[in-house]
């Protein structure tokens, strides 16, 4: 029997990570989050901006990623700001920690979703761009524009 694929709905995404870095090497994590997150993360709260990843132990932690407080939530609510645990494999984990350890490199959330009603994260291995290859991405992303609206005149 084949499997129906599951999915996709977007919670949060870090564009401006994909301008600033330079993106090496991509992994899926799981988060482990509380009840009262994934209620706040289906009612569409929840922002990756400001986060990243670090390793801590033998465990993959996602720092300053931000999940609003429940509103129907009680005094067990959970607080906005806190560590959250990210399940990867631990050869994996170990790989990137070894990578993040060269100067320049970090562990950059880009994308916070569900997969049926798993909440997954996309986190990239990036590497910081310097200025003129910021100014080279947008002139490149303007002339691609400036071609496609001249080839939708010429038809």
């Amino acid at each position: 029997m084949s499997e129906k694929p599951q999915e996709i709905r977007k919670i949060a995404e870090n564009r401006k990570a994909r301008f600033e870095y330079e993106l090496l090497e991509e992994l899926e994590c799981g988060v482990v989050l509380t009840g009262t997150e994934v209620k706040s993360l289906r009612g569409g709260g929840g922002s990756i901006q400001e986060a990243y990843a670090m390793v801590r132990g033998t465990g993959l932690w996602l720092v300053k990623s931000h999940i609003p407080e429940y509103k129907q939530g009680n005094v067990h609510n959970h607080e906005p700001l806190r560590e959250r645990k990210l399940l990867a494999n631990r050869r994996e984990i170990a790989r990137w920690h070894e990578a993040a350890k060269e100067k320049g490199i970090t562990m950059v959330p880009l994308l916070l979703y569900f997969r049926g009603s798993r909440v997954k994260l996309n986190l990239g291995l990036c590497r910081g761009k310097k200025v003129y290859d910021k100014r080279a991405a947008t002139r490149e992303r303007e002339d691609k524009r400036e071609m496609d609206r001249a080839m939708s005149r010429k038809r």
